[in-house]
């Protein structure tokens, strides 16, 4: 069944042109997504029924009862033999041409009104941001509706008028001779770009676009746990598209701040503790405080060696939509100290004596290749290993 464009737009079979365009207007300003986020299905019906109605030649087909976007056996008039499926699909593949029109035909005229680009931003956040979630007010420069046309891209009751060069077409066919013989090729109009429409009075505003740039303020809201790289959508709130079409979706990309603290390994977080050679050798406890207000308890036992690292399950970054939470990885680092006392000098051979060990050379067979020796550390690197 054909699709009802006059009762999509409010207007009788009979409307001129004019009241079509008015009628158009009046609902563009009222659902157009940038004033109506919710009625944007609605918006691309009433543009759609008013691409069809300003076309003369589509407006033939519907007021004959067919329905000039349908196919064949669709409720249109599907029996051209250039159409698609028919012949002019065979003189595309050979020649470049179509159907919809004779040998060589195009695709037809794209029309004024389009759909937007999607958009893009960027956001800093800090660990804090990430690990809490936040609502971040962002600065973006994007195309907007023409408040003074609301899209149309002409001036007070004027209206686009059919291209004089391609005739509404908005393609231009020419014949080139070649060794197939002749050859009939297609392109874009220079007039109209392909719109098969011009404005001879265009807004003075916009230019005729339908659009003006535009920078404006938006609140975003980052959810807990995000990492380097990934994109919030805020659907609708790209570039408005030319004629004043829909917007497309804006997408903003989050960056990490480096932390003077933390390093950030997907959930989990790694920090560096320095730790007093007695501390490491008697052990103790050292509380860190970590993200989301909490404290994590690292636990350094008797006997601690260099390098060595703790794990506090819990203690680190939020799972983005679970709310899990990664764990922190403590890295040790035993403090020698460089000067001593005298008393501390004393206190440290009184150690020795009492523990005993001496100084000894470790051989390169005594470990297995694994244990990570020094030497054998040195070997393997030399050899390539």
């Amino acid at each position: 069944m054909a699709r009802d464009y006059y009762g999509t737009l409010g207007v009788a079979q009979g409307a001129t042109d004019q009241e079509i365009k008015r009628a158009y207007r009046k609902l563009a300003r009222e659902l157009h997504p940038d004033v109506n986020p919710d009625a944007e299905d609605r918006f691309k019906e009433v543009t759609t029924a008013y691409e069809v109605l300003s076309d003369p030649e589509k407006r033939r087909v519907v007021d004959a009862g067919g329905d000039p976007l349908a196919g064949p056996g669709q409720g249109g008039f599907g029996g051209d033999p250039f159409g698609s499926g028919g012949l002019g699909d065979i003189f595309q593949t050979f020649f470049g041409g179509g159907g919809g029109g004779g040998f060589g035909g195009g695709r037809g005229p794209r029309g004024r009104v389009r759909p937007g680009e999607a958009a893009l931003v960027g956001v800093t956040l800090n660990l804090d941001e990430i690990a809490e979630g936040a609502r971040k007010e962002i600065t973006v420069d994007t195309a907007v509706l023409c408040d003074s046309c609301t899209g149309s891209g002409t001036r007070g009751d004027s209206t686009p008028v059919t291209c004089a060069t391609c005739k509404g077409a908005g393609e231009i066919q020419a014949v080139q001779r070649s060794f197939l013989g002749q050859v009939m090729t297609v392109r874009e109009c220079p007039e109209c770009h392909g719109d098969g429409e011009t404005i001879p009075d265009p807004c003075l505003k916009c230019g005729g676009d339908g659009r003006v740039r535009s920078r404006r303020t938006l609140t975003v809201k980052i959810p807990a746990g995000v990492q380097e790289g990934m994109r919030v959508r805020l659907t609708g709130q790209g570039e408005v598209g030319p004629g004043g079409g829909p917007a497309g979706d804006l997408y903003v990309e989050v960056s990490e701040a480096a932390d003077d603290t933390f390093v950030r390994d997907g959930d989990d977080l790694h920090c560096t503790i320095r730790v007093p050679v007695a501390d490491a050798a008697l052990g103790t406890e050292i509380e860190v405080p970590t993200v989301l207000d909490t404290v994590a308890t690292v636990t350094v036992e008797s006997g601690t060696q260099p390098g060595s690292v703790v794990k506090v399950r819990g203690h680190g970054m939020p799972h983005l939509n679970t709310g899990t939470r990664g764990d922190l990885h403590a890295h040790l680092d035993v403090v020698v100290p460089r000067k001593l006392d005298s008393t501390q000098t004393d206190l440290l051979k009184q150690l020795r004596e009492a523990i005993g060990d001496d100084v000894e050379l470790v051989s390169a067979g005594s470990r297995s290749a694994g244990s990570g020796g020094l030497f054998s550390k040195l070997r393997n690197a030399f050899a390539g290993r």
